[in-house]
C-alpha cells in the first residue's frame, strides 16, 4: 500500500475497498482475541489447578476492559476525526489529532498503572474472588497492569493506521504480538513453571513489541499522517472533540467492565465458583462474535468518514449497506453454531467435565439473542464514523446501562432458577437494543448525509 491510499477512499469501487480494508481489520481483531483466549486455554490446562486458575484470571476481566476502554476513547474518537480531516484536505489538522492522541494515551497509562496496581486486591475481592481464586487473579493482574502502557498505545494508536487505509500494517501490529504471545505462553507457563505469572509476562512482552512496531510505522516514511513531537503538546481544541466522539466507545467498554462485575457477583452469589468459571469461558467465546464485527466496522469507518468529509453521500451509503449485510450474515452463522454445537467450542477451553457441562447449558441461554448484534454494532459504529458523538453515546448506554445491568439483578427475583434469570438478561437486552438502534439509524441516515460534515 502506498501514498495513494486517500485517493482510493474517494474513487475506488466501494465493495472492493471495503474488502481490502475489512479483511485485514477482521484478521487483526481475531488475532487480537488470541491474546486472551490462548492465555486462558493454557491456564485452563495447568495440572491440578487449571479450573481454579482460569476462574481467577477471569476475575481480572473488568480491569482489562477498563484499560481497553481508555485506549479506545482516544483511538476510536481520534481516528474518524483524522479521516474526516483528510477527506476535507486538512492534513495538518489530522496530524495534530495523531500527536495529541499519543500524549493523551501516555497520560492515561501513568494514572491507570498507579491506580489499578494499588487497588487490585480490593477490586478483585469486589468482583467476586474467593479465597481459592484470589491468589491467581492477583498474580496475573499485577504483572499485566505494570505493562499496561503498551496495551494503551497499541489499542489507541493502531486505529490511526487503519484510518489512513493501511489495514495490512494495522493487522501486522496484532499479528506480531499474538504470534509472540502464542510462542511464549507454553514456554513461560509450563517449561519455566511460571504458571499464571508466565501468561501475564508473555502478554506484556508481546504488547511491547507491537507497540514498537506502531511507533516505527507512524514515525516512518510510508505513513500519510506522521507522529511528530511538535504535535504532541496537548491542545484542548484538538483533543476534546476526539474524546467527545470516543466517549461512546469508552462507555461501551467500561460498561462491559461493569457488566462483567455484575455478572460475576450475581453468578458467584447464586452459582458459586463453577458459575463464575463458566462465565469466563462464555466471555471469551462471545468475543469471537463481537471482534470480527468490529473488524468489519473498522474497515468501513475510514470509507464512511472520508467520503462523508468529501461530501460523497452515495459512496457513504454503499459502504454502510455493504457493511450492514456482512455483519448480519456473519452473526447469523455464529448464532447457529452456538445453538447446535456449544460443547465442541467449550471443550477447547477446559477438560474439566463439570465445568464443560455447566458452561454448555449457560452458553445456550446467554447467546440466544446474539443474532441481533450485527444490526446493533453496524448501526452504532456508523453513527461514530459520521461524527455523531451524542447519539452514539446514547445508544452505547442503552444496551448495557439502561437494559442489561438492571435486568441482571431484576430477573433472578422473578425466577425459581436464579442463574437462569441472570443469564436471560443478555438475550433480552440484545434484541431490544438492536431494534431501537437500527430504527434510529435508518430514520436519521439521510438527514445526516444532507447536513454534511461541517468544519472539522
Amino acid at each position: 500500500m502506498g501514498k495513494m491510499e486517500s485517493q482510493d477512499m474517494g474513487t475506488m469501487n466501494v465493495k472492493r475497498l471495503l474488502v481490502r480494508l475489512a479483511v485485514p481489520a477482521v484478521a487483526a481483531q481475531v488475532i487480537n482475541l488470541l491474546y486472551n483466549i490462548v492465555d486462558r486455554i493454557y491456564i485452563g490446562h495447568i495440572e491440578d489447578i487449571g479450573a481454579t486458575a482460569l476462574t481467577g484470571v477471569g476475575l481480572f476481566t473488568p480491569i482489562l476492559m477498563l484499560i481497553n476502554a481508555f485506549a479506545m476513547m482516544v483511538g476510536s474518537g481520534g481516528a474518524p476525526r483524522s479521516s474526516i480531516a483528510l477527506g476535507q484536505k486538512e492534513k495538518d489538522e489530522a496530524e495534530k489529532i495523531v500527536g495529541n492522541s499519543f500524549t493523551m494515551l501516555l497520560l492515561f497509562s501513568v494514572v491507570l498503572t498507579i491506580v489499578f496496581y494499588l487497588a487490585a486486591p480490593i477490586l478483585l475481592d469486589w468482583f467476586g474472588a474467593s479465597d481459592a481464586t484470589l491468589p491467581y487473579a492477583l498474580r496475573y493482574s499485577r504483572i499485566y497492569i505494570l505493562g499496561s502502557v503498551f496495551v494503551l498505545l497499541v489499542m489507541g494508536m493502531n486505529p490511526f493506521i487503519t484510518a489512513q487505509g493501511f489495514a495490512k500494517v494495522s493487522m501486522m501490529t496484532t499479528m506480531i504480538g499474538a504470534v509472540i504471545n502464542i510462542i511464549l505462553d507454553p514456554i513461560l507457563i509450563f517449561a519455566l513453571r511460571m504458571g499464571v505469572e508466565g501468561a501475564a509476562v508473555a502478554t506484556v512482552i508481546s504488547q511491547a513489541v507491537s507497540c514498537l512496531w506502531i511507533l516505527k510505522f507512524l514515525t516512518g516514511s510510508k505513513t500519510n499522517l506522521k507522529l511528530k513531537p511538535e504535535n504532541m503538546r496537548l491542545s484542548p481544541k484538538v483533543i476534546l472533540p476526539c474524546l467527545a466522539l470516543g466517549i461512546s466507545s469508552f462507555v461501551m467498554l467500561s460498561t462491559e467492565s461493569l457488566l462483567s462485575i455484575s455478572f460475576n457477583s450475581s453468578l458467584s452469589k447464586y452459582g458459586g465458583d463453577l458459575a463464575v468459571g463458566a462465565m469466563t469461558v462464555i466471555t471469551s467465546i462471545s468475543q469471537l462474535a463481537v471482534m470480527p464485527l468490529q473488524g468489519v466496522c473498522q474497515g468501513g469507518q475510514p470509507i464512511i468518514s472520508f467520503n462523508f468529509g468529501a461530501n460523497k453521500p452515495e459512496r457513504v451509503k454503499e459502504a454502510f449497506y455493504t457493511q450492514f449485510v456482512f455483519c448480519i450474515s456473519y452473526i447469523g452463522v455464529f448464532w447457529l453454531v452456538m445453538m447446535f454445537f456449544p460443547r465442541l467450542i467449550v471443550q477447547i477451553f477446559t477438560p474439566d467435565k463439570a465445568l464443560v457441562d455447566y458452561t454448555v447449558w449457560a452458553l445456550r441461554i446467554y447467546m440466544a439473542g446474539i443474532f441481533s448484534l450485527g444490526f446493533q454494532l453496524s448501526c452504532q459504529q456508523s453513527f461514530m464514523a459520521l461524527g455523531q458523538a451524542k447519539v452514539s453515546l446514547l445508544l452505547a448506554c442503552l444496551r448495557k446501562l439502561v437494559l442489561l445491568i438492571p435486568l441482571i439483578f431484576i430477573l433472578p427475583v422473578f425466577m425459581q432458577d436464579k442463574v437462569f434469570g441472570v443469564l436471560l438478561a443478555e438475550p433480552v437486552s440484545d434484541i431490544v437494543a438492536a431494534a431501537i438502534t437500527t430504527l434510529m439509524f435508518m430514520g436519521s441516515f439521510n438527514r445526516i448525509l444532507k447536513q454534511g460534515a461541517g468544519k472539522i
